[in-house]
């Protein structure tokens, strides 16, 4: 009876494994923060709150389109994954899920996203979200990124491009306002992921991927890391003063949270000069904080 009794309790607890390994691989945490700044940009698109329909339709073909991009990524990286201390518990090098349902799973939210966004939003939101599956799959993961240094910088536009699926879902076209907005947010991510990769420049070496924290020296991260900061603040005062809706409120806070970045960034090159621990995730938590609290502020000026 004991056996028994237990048996669904040991199923359920598979189902979840098996559930929670398929979720796992679509990289869930990248994805919510791709996803934090769709929303914005739709709601400065449309000056206001866009419909729930459209908000949900865009909102879930994203989430499946930047899943499907980073399953297919984890699908061939998965050789290298094996290498890294920080990805050898992914689900395919774990043997949670096997190579080729994991690019099955990959092609079925591929498909899932285009569908969805095609039915839902607008022709070019549905080529744009495809673009950057394929940007993102096939140009950086399988072309560069065990080829070129610059590899960051070719993936930072499929990182941006949430930002014109969201606008172009409710416009159905692209103004300077949503490229100053893909601006911003491009120049974010090289010191997001280069401080990333600092952190985890060993783990690099090993499996043998060029990021620039590899073969560059840490200074060098450091200055590039810096410029790429004082971008991202340029960007936000120029977004700032070329988008209609938004007002001071923005240009005080976007001021303020990129002048915080690039002092961050500042702060990260003088611990590496100074042959100090460099801390590289401290940059790379304020990172995430600063486009956080820059979206808020993006929806709080549209609203209010």
């Amino acid at each position: 009876m004991t056996a028994v009794s237990e048996r669904p309790v040991v199923s359920a607890r598979r189902l979840s494994e098996v559930v929670g390994a398929y979720v796992a691989l679509t990289k869930p945490k990248l994805v919510e923060l791709l996803l934090v700044t769709t929303l914005p940009a739709m709601m400065m698109a449309a000056d206001g709150w866009p419909s729930w329909r459209l908000v949900g339709a865009t909102m879930v073909g994203g989430m499946f389109a930047a899943g499907a991009a980073n399953t297919f990524n984890c699908w061939y990286d998965r050789d290298i994954d094996r290498l890294m201390s920080r990805t050898r518990d992914r689900p395919i090098p774990s043997g949670a899920v096997s190579a080729r349902a994991a690019l099955v799973f990959g092609l079925v939210l591929a498909a899932a996203s285009l569908t969805l966004l095609w039915v839902a939003t607008t022709p070019l939101a549905t080529a744009l979200a495809a673009v950057a599956i394929l940007a993102y799959s096939v140009v950086y993961t399988m072309v560069l990124k065990r080829r070129s240094r610059h590899n960051t910088v070719f993936g930072a536009f499929p990182g941006a491009a949430p930002v014109l699926i969201g606008w172009a879902a409710v416009t159905g076209s692209l103004s300077w306002p949503a490229l100053a907005f893909f601006a911003v947010v491009f120049c974010w991510q090289m010191p997001h992921f280069w401080a990333l990769a600092s952190r985890y420049r060993e783990d690099y070496a090993r499996a043998g991927v060029p990021m620039l924290s590899v073969v560059a020296g840490p200074a060098s991260v450091g200055r590039q890391s810096v410029a790429w900061a004082w971008a991202t603040l340029g960007a936000t005062l120029l977004m700032g003063s070329i988008t209609p809706v938004l007002g001071w409120a923005f240009a005080i806070g976007g001021g303020l949270l990129g002048a915080w970045y690039v002092a961050e960034s500042h702060q990260w090159l003088g611990r590496i000069q100074s042959a100090l621990p460099d801390r590289p995730m401290r940059l790379f938590s304020v990172s995430i904080t600063h486009m956080t609290l820059l979206s808020i502020a993006i929806a709080i000026d549209v609203l209010v």
